[in-house]
């Protein structure tokens, strides 16, 4: 495990996985956070917007340029899809050493970026300083179907449902609390960006529904699986419990978990394994907190990966479900 002290900025730190990074970076023994780059907040305390950091540093707004000036070991880009190229290539040529992890999609489909989803992808990583954090959706849908890759006799058809917060913090209609007030809203049904994603890591299609509810936090996401061959429901869950043997990140459960019970919490839950009549009908439902392992948690395991920390270093560990 690596002793060495790095320091680490967050460009767009203003969003609610920026607020969730910071709380993360604050905690880790092996990281200093050097700066916080935010055109809103620029000039105010961080300490001011939370409890998870207690020193004098201020949010600054910087451009691709001075965030490179920054020097900074590793480099977080908590920004809106399309915004990234421009910091990517300043610190390509100012710091090509520099560790960038991207949460946005703007460089999951390149192939010389690593896609951090450590629980399937982390025998992949060798070294390289450029990661492509998933999708909050994407991820829970592969950790979803990944098991049953190998058994499926078509495309799995994914109905998904987050809270506001997937919607960041720019003003729209998915994260208008009026609008949204005992309202279940659908958007992008074909052809989303995280349909792709998936469709593209995991090499099968993947067909994915999106809506946005009420609640703040939090997504499930209902995976219907046909197979090749009838299956007893035993050998379901052993397949995924085998799969994520030794995952504290994923946590294979008996009932179809709920979203309430995961939002604040850094896990993946899976669970539900209903089977049709006939055995080659399969429902899986997966759950997690978008803004924790669907993006700030997530980051977090990829940065400590690449600097040689464990894996979990200032991922703090969820109690069990009683209802687990």
């Amino acid at each position: 495990m690596s002793k060495q002290k790095f320091t680490l900025g967050i460009v767009g730190a203003r969003g609610h996985t920026g607020t969730e990074l910071i709380r993360l970076v604050a905690a880790h023994p092996g990281l200093e956070l050097a700066f916080v780059s935010s055109r809103e907040l620029d000039g105010q305390r961080v300490a001011d917007h939370g409890d998870a950091y207690a020193g004098e540093l201020r949010y600054e707004s910087l451009d691709a340029a001075a965030v490179a000036g920054k020097g900074a070991d590793v480099v977080i880009l908590a920004l809106p899809n399309g915004k990234s190229a421009p910091f990517v290539q300043a610190l390509d040529e100012a710091r090509p050493d520099t560790l960038i992890v991207d949460l946005s999609a703007d460089y999951r489909f390149d192939p010389g970026w690593y896609y951090g989803l450590p629980e399937i992808t982390r025998g992949d990583y060798a070294g390289q300083r450029r990661i492509a954090n998933p999708g909050c959706y994407a991820t829970a849908m592969q950790l979803a179907i990944w098991p049953m890759l190998e058994v499926l006799a078509g495309p799995p058809q994914c109905f998904g449902v987050s809270g506001y917060s997937g919607a960041g913090t720019t003003p729209s209609d998915k994260n208008n609390t009026e609008l949204l007030r005992d309202n279940l809203m659908p958007y992008s049904l074909v052809d989303h960006l995280h349909e792709r994603e998936v469709s593209a890591r995991l090499g099968v299609p993947v067909e994915f529904m999106p809506h946005v509810a009420p609640h703040f936090r939090g997504i499930t996401v209902t995976v219907n699986l046909w197979l090749t061959e009838a299956v007893a429901p035993d050998w379901v869950r052993a397949r995924y419990v085998q799969r994520y043997a030794g995952e504290p990140l994923v946590r294979v459960v008996e009932q179809a978990p709920w979203v309430s019970r995961i939002a604040g919490r850094h896990h993946v839950e899976v669970g539900g394994f209903a089977l049709a009549p006939g055995g080659k009908r399969l429902v899986v439902v997966a759950t997690e907190d978008n803004l924790l392992k669907g993006a700030a948690t997530q980051a977090m395991q990829n940065v400590n990966i690449a600097l040689g920390f464990a894996e979990l270093t200032s991922i703090p560990a969820d109690k069990e479900n009683s209802d687990g």
